[in-house]
């Protein structure tokens, strides 16, 4: 874990690992009380690094505070990593509200994706090295810290040659866009994607995924008054359609279908009426995939859809999908390295992003949490 002080809670399935914080809390009171109790879970370990800290669940810019936290000591199968960028994501954003469906036990840092690199290996660490690049094999694992030790087995290596944004993003949207496009329905070249939510970190990794396998995609997204701005970004990284919600009620959806077939794929990332609207123009027998609810409003399916469309309603979770294929890698590692390809290539890019040193974090955070907003925050160390 990036930080082997507390135990990820998986409240949703009623399983959690043993938790350390209330030993660390009766170490506390035999310590400084100027002195973070985080630290004591290093032993007598004098080296420490600073990490975003939370004690509470509640509104992250008030809860969150940076502190300094003692490293634990270099085991044999250990590497020691200093991260050097992270993203905030909604998921870390509902995580410290306690509203994410996997909680950590508290006290816990932030932060659920990133990319370190191996500083020092311990004796019996085997796949890496220092100098390498890695990121989390899973979430939960406390990112918004400058340095960690973790075992080895909890990161996976990226190349340490692609633009650092990208590698700091890479371990959730863009998994997320290639599981859903390569999981749920066949698709070949030619083929039709449908997606609201469009211009968000995954519906721009699925623009760019699917138009290098020659998918075409409709976009949708709100209307705004910078939509032909944005339509145009889109169109700039592969997308074939972009159009407005309430389009996908209007004759231009009927004339956009004349020469671009109905599509097998639907994506939601909002749900509510948005949802509703994708079903109505999937192909007989497509799937609808919801990875996210930005809108907190339910999915209704029409009962016409299921009876003479037959189409299937999936949800998916990259997290969970992940643990799934943890005992063994290999499917991991073939979609990053497949990712990371297209990276290299100038086919995937990150989506617009703001860096922030880790000192600014309260405003880095209060950016993240203003509701669609255009650029992710990404905290460089």
């Amino acid at each position: 874990m990036w930080v082997p002080l507390h135990a990820v809670c998986l409240r949703s399935q009623r399983v959690c690992r043993l938790s350390v914080a209330a030993a660390v809390s009766q170490c506390f009171r035999h310590r400084d009380a100027s002195v973070s109790h985080f630290s004591l879970l290093a032993g007598l370990s004098a080296q420490t690094c600073k990490a975003l800290v939370y004690r509470t669940h509640g509104d992250p810019s008030r809860v969150v505070q940076l502190e300094g936290v003692a490293l634990p000591s270099l085991g044999a199968k250990d590497v020691l990593v200093k991260v050097l960028a992270a993203p905030i994501n909604p998921s870390d954003i509902n995580m410290i509200q306690g509203t994410y469906a996997i909680l950590p036990d508290l006290p816990a840092v932030g932060g659920n994706e990133g990319v370190a690199q191996v500083v020092e290996v311990g004796s019996q660490v085997k796949s890496l090295k220092a100098g390498d690049w890695v990121i989390p094999k899973d979430a939960g694992l406390g990112t918004w810290r400058t340095q960690a030790v973790l075992p080895e087995d909890d990161v996976i290596s990226v190349p340490n040659d692609i633009p650092l944004v990208s590698a700091a993003t890479l371990g959730v949207n863009p998994c997320t866009a290639f599981r859903m496009l390569s999981d749920f329905e066949d698709l070949n070249p030619g083929d039709s994607v449908i997606q609201n939510a469009a211009n968000s970190g995954v519906g721009q990794a699925v623009i760019q995924i699917a138009a290098a396998r020659g998918i075409n995609t409709i976009n949708v997204i709100r209307d705004r008054p910078e939509f032909t701005e944005l339509s145009d970004k889109l169109k700039a990284i592969g997308a074939s359609h972009v159009i407005k919600e309430e389009a996908l009620r209007k004759h231009e959806i009927k004339e956009l279908f004349k020469t671009c077939p109905k599509p097998k794929l639907a994506l939601n990332g909002v749900g509510g009426k948005s949802a509703t609207e994708l079903l109505r123009h999937l192909q007989i027998g497509g799937s609808m995939v919801t990875y996210g609810g930005m809108s907190k409003q339910p999915v209704t399916v029409p009962v016409s859809a299921l009876i003479f469309k037959d189409v299937k309603v999936r949800g998916f979770w990259v997290t969970q999908w992940k643990r799934d294929h943890s005992h063994d890698g290999r499917a991991f590692r073939a979609m990053l390295d497949e990712l990371c390809s297209l990276i290299k290539q100038g086919k995937l890019t990150a989506p617009a992003c703001t860096e922030v040193g880790l000192q600014q974090y309260h405003a880095a955070l209060d950016a993240a949490m203003q509701p669609f907003s255009s650029t992710k925050q990404v905290l460089v160390m």
